[in-house]
């Protein structure tokens, strides 16, 4: 039997949590181990079906893009990415090394992606110019073999990541819409989409089958199932129980004093970014009456 669903990308995000929180990596690193969880919007997902709730979830997001700008959190306003040891809410380290010391395979590190191919590769944006959290956690993780879960949504599938990832970097960008960025390439990484949240969660076989979408449904993942109708009508249960998610209420940075410092360095704002000639952002330096018009403001409080 088949039956056909439609996800808008908020309701993706809680699926593929859902499906992530049902991995078995994952349950056993919640008992047994540690889990690690990156700021990300996916990741603010993540971490409610992980702990229930996610600290400051409009501002757990770092990098994003808001208004149809490549832009960021403000780096002041962001929370420290959540570190979960056996089960337990702990605090944070101070930098990415002092986290994965002692991580081992009973271990996950979760981190979303901006970009996903047929091949199972991901891609994250590098607004850093060292690469950010992923950029000081990778090397580690690969070094180590330990487990890497990209949760990522179908609406980010580009043809092939290491090709997208040879046409960017900051260095090389004469315009850049918002933040430059570069990409790094994760080919080791679990990654989860929508396809591999329902056969986690069911006994079905999930075919991406078309997208798009007007009027608030931009971006939407049509994907069909397979399977027998007693697992098809569960399927259907958890599909119209998460219809209707709510997007995420995220606020774009403040241009006039925006850099996307990472909290992987125990460095200042001052020191992570020498070389003050060189512009991270298009916007960089302005101030909010200075924006273009489709660049949205930022609410104010008061």
């Amino acid at each position: 039997m088949r039956a056909v669903f439609a996800f808008t990308p908020s309701e993706s995000k809680r699926l593929i949590a859902k499906g992530v929180a049902a991995m078995p990596e994952v349950r056993l690193a919640l008992s047994e181990g540690e889990v690690v969880v990156a700021h990300g919007s996916t990741n603010v997902y993540v971490a409610e079906e992980l702990l229930g709730c996610c600290p400051q979830r409009e501002q757990f997001i770092s990098g994003q893009v808001i208004n149809g700008v490549l832009c960021q959190t403000a780096p002041e306003e962001k929370p420290p990415i959540i570190r979960i040891s056996r089960g337990q809410l702990m605090g944070p380290k101070p930098t990415m090394e002092e986290t994965l010391r002692g991580f081992g395979t009973t271990g996950v590190f979760i981190k979303g992606a901006n970009a996903v191919d047929p091949d199972g590769n991901a891609g994250v944006f590098c607004a850093h110019p060292e690469g950010g959290t992923i950029g000081y956690a990778y090397g580690i993780i690969s070094a180590r073999g330990l487990p890497l879960v990209v949760p990522v949504g179908l609406e980010k599938l580009v043809p092939s990541v290491p090709k997208a990832a040879r046409h960017l970097g900051q260095e090389t960008l004469y315009y850049h819409s918002g933040l430059k960025v570069g990409m790094l390439t994760i080919t080791n990484g679990i990654v989860v989409t929508e396809l591999q949240a329902l056969q986690l969660l069911f006994d079905v076989t999930a075919v991406h089958v078309g997208g798009g979408g007007v009027n608030g449904s931009e971006g939407t993942v049509v994907i069909a199932l397979e399977g027998e109708k007693a697992e098809l009508d569960l399927a259907i249960e958890l599909y119209e129980g998460i219809k209707g998610e709510p997007p995420l209420e995220s606020q774009k940075a403040l241009c006039f004093n925006c850099l996307p410092t990472t909290p992987s360095l125990m460095k200042s704002k001052a020191e992570q970014f020498t070389n003050s000639a060189k512009r991270q952002c298009v916007y960089q330096g302005r101030s909010e009456d200075e924006l273009p018009g489709f660049f949205k403001r930022r609410s104010l409080p008061g």
